[in-house]
C-alpha cells in the first residue's frame, strides 16, 4: 500500500515539473470541422441568398475567434508541444482566417445589396472541397499522418479550382457597361479568393507537419 502511495505521488510531482502535452492533434482536428461547417454554410448562402444562413455564418465567425484565442492560449501555456509551435500557430490562425473572409463575403454582399451568382456559388463549393480535404487531413495526425499529405494537396488543387473561376468571372463581369455593378462585385469574388488563399497556406502547414513528422 506505501509503495502505491509512494508511486503515486512520485506521478503527481512528475506531472507537475513536466505537465502533460495539450491534445494539439485534437484541437486543429475541431477547428478545422468547425471551418468545414461554415463554409458548408457559405454554399447553402450561395444556392439560396437566405438571410438566416447568413447570420449563421456570422454567428460562427464570432465562435471561431474564441476557438482561435482559446487554442493559441493553449500553445502558450503549454510546456511541449508534438510538433513545432510556429505550425500549430500557423495552422490556427489561418484556419481562423478562412471563416474570416466567409463572414466579409455576406456581409458585404449584404451591405452591397448583391446576391449571390453562379459564379460565386462555384467558387463557395470549391472551397467546400479544401475545406473537407483540410478537416480529412488534421483529422489524420498523429495517427495515420502519412496520409494526410494527399489531403493537403487536395486542398491546394482546390484552391487552384477557386483562381481559375475567379479569372473567369472577371472576364465575365467586365463585359458589360454598369461598372459600379462590375467593382462591387468584383470586391466579393475577391473575399472569395482571399480565403482560397487562407486555405492554401493551411495545406502548406499540413504538408510541412506532414513532411517533419513522417
Amino acid at each position: 500500500m506505501a509503495h502505491n502511495q509512494g508511486n503515486s505521488l512520485l506521478a503527481r510531482l512528475f506531472d507537475r515539473v513536466l505537465p502533460t502535452a495539450p491534445d494539439f492533434f485534437g484541437l486543429l482536428a475541431a477547428q478545422s470541422r468547425a471551418v468545414e461547417r461554415t463554409v458548408e454554410l457559405l454554399v447553402r448562402f450561395m444556392e439560396t441568398g437566405r438571410a438566416d444562413i447568413s447570420a449563421e455564418i456570422h454567428n460562427d465567425e464570432h465562435a471561431a475567434d474564441q476557438v482561435k484565442v482559446a487554442n493559441i492560449h493553449t500553445l502558450n501555456e503549454a510546456f511541449s508541444t508534438p510538433i513545432d509551435r510556429e505550425d500549430i500557430y500557423r495552422a490556427i490562425v489561418n484556419l481562423d482566417d478562412i471563416v474570416n473572409f466567409c463572414k466579409d463575403t455576406v456581409n458585404e454582399m449584404d451591405a452591397l445589396n448583391l446576391q449571390p451568382d453562379g459564379h460565386t456559388l462555384e467558387m463557395s463549393k470549391q472551397l467546400l472541397i479544401g475545406a473537407t480535404a483540410l478537416r480529412n487531413g488534421f483529422s489524420k495526425l498523429g495517427h495515420n499522418t502519412g496520409d494526410a499529405a494527399l489531403d493537403a494537396e487536395g486542398a491546394r488543387k482546390a484552391t487552384r479550382q477557386v483562381e481559375k473561376l475567379y479569372r473567369v468571372a472577371l472576364a465575365d463581369l467586365f463585359q458589360g457597361d454598369n461598372y459600379i455593378q462590375m467593382f462591387k462585385k468584383r470586391e466579393i469574388y475577391r473575399h472569395l479568393t482571399n480565403a482560397a488563399e487562407r486555405m492554401a497556406h493551411c495545406a502548406s502547414t499540413l504538408h510541412d507537419i506532414v513532411v517533419k513528422m513522417v
